[in-house]
């Protein structure tokens, strides 16, 4: 059963189920000036954001009234306007900032179709801001052919456009940049890294634009390693502490760092030590989904529920990237689930909001 049938059906069963919902069963969805009254029955078929929400009783909902953030007025009312119709509007002014709340609200069938109207409108002046929307929402086809497209018109970087997004989004055009250089077969999966931090970014970690989630990541295969050679291991133990420490958390930032993170974990790394924005080696690991090097990190010890400046722990981490092996070798090891960061939200909630069933099963079997 494709996802639209399936949405039909159940929507059709929301519907007829709005004869015996009372006064209880609407609810006004409020985005800046702009007031949108609407069924909880229908959001709730179309949406498993929504349904998450009513069913949890959420303090908004059950008020009777939910803010939703960063969406226009305009925009939430074209998002419930699907929600009754699963039509998509073909109005290409909105397509980006619909595909975001698409995105948002877990509307896959909106958020292919919005895909689909920013492909179709791919120019010099827009190529840049549709593939930094491509690049945080997880979208493989945009992505690929805003990057084919910027690949044969390279005088995109020289637009407004680019450097805006350059100024505003840095990390998802280092992900461009990336992907850029990549032959084609290779730039096929735009959303491997999940958009998170790359080797040379310095900004701080859970502010602004810094996370970019990847729905549906793939699992990253374990890789093998020998034990470190103790002459190898010799060279890191000159360095001070805080220099074997910060080396760590380096190598767990970059890709494929699994030798040097063992040698300088021989060597003697503190896996507790912390960068400025309070992340472990871990953390990152976890960021990156590589799954080998977090369970290198686990073997030595790293605490598995350090939290950050803003309470994130690795479990945060890895349900926000979509990261699903490193879940599993978390919740295996023993990371605690119910960990609320400083928004006092879980890493359950946090998968439910992006819609990452795979995410959210094994954090409820667990």
């Amino acid at each position: 059963m494709s996802a639209v049938t399936e949405v039909q059906n159940t929507t059709t069963e929301a519907l007829a189920a709005l004869l015996d919902g009372g006064e209880g069963s609407l609810v006004t969805l409020v985005a800046g000036e702009t007031r949108v009254a609407a069924h909880r029955a229908v959001l709730a078929a179309a949406s498993p954001v929504f349904q998450a929400m009513f069913a949890h009783d959420m303090l908004e909902a059950s008020c009777g009234q939910v803010s939703i953030d960063d969406v226009e007025g305009p925009v939430l009312r074209l998002l419930v306007a699907y929600t009754y119709t699963l039509q998509a509007p073909q109005l290409p002014d909105t397509a980006a900032q619909l595909l975001s709340a698409a995105d948002k609200y877990g509307l896959s069938a909106l958020k292919a179709a919005c895909e689909r109207q920013l492909i179709s409108q791919l120019a010099v002046e827009t190529a840049a801001a549709t593939a930094v929307t491509a690049v945080r929402h997880s979208c493989p086809d945009a992505t690929r052919a805003a990057v084919a497209f910027i690949k044969d018109h390279l005088q995109v970087m020289a637009t407004r456009g680019w450097a805006d997004a350059v100024l505003e989004y840095p990390q998802e055009v280092n992900e461009v940049i990336r992907l850029l250089g990549e032959p084609p077969a290779e730039a096929s999966s735009p959303t491997a890294t999940g958009g998170g931090s790359t080797p040379n970014s310095d900004c701080q970690p859970h502010s602004g634009h810094s996370r970019t989630p990847a729905a549906a990541a793939p699992p990253t295969s374990a890789r093998h390693t020998p034990p470190p050679d103790d002459a190898a291991a010799s060279r890191f133990r000159s360095l001070s502490c805080a220099e074997r420490s910060r080396r760590l958390i380096e190598a767990a930032k970059e890709e494929g760092p699994v030798e040097e993170v063992r040698l300088l974990l021989a060597a003697g790394a503190d896996v507790r030590a912390k960068d400025g924005g309070g992340l472990t080696a871990l953390h990152w690991a976890a960021r990156r989904g590589d799954a080998a090097v977090v369970r290198l990190l686990v073997s030595a010890a790293s605490d598995l529920n350090a939290s950050d400046q803003e309470r994130w722990t690795p479990l945060h981490e890895a349900a926000y990237f979509g990261r699903a092996e490193v879940v599993a070798a978390l919740l295996q090891a023993g990371a605690y689930r119910e960990a609320r960061n400083s928004s006092l939200k879980t890493p359950l909630y946090i998968a439910s909001q992006l819609n990452n069933q795979h995410i959210i099963k094994m954090l409820t079997e667990h």
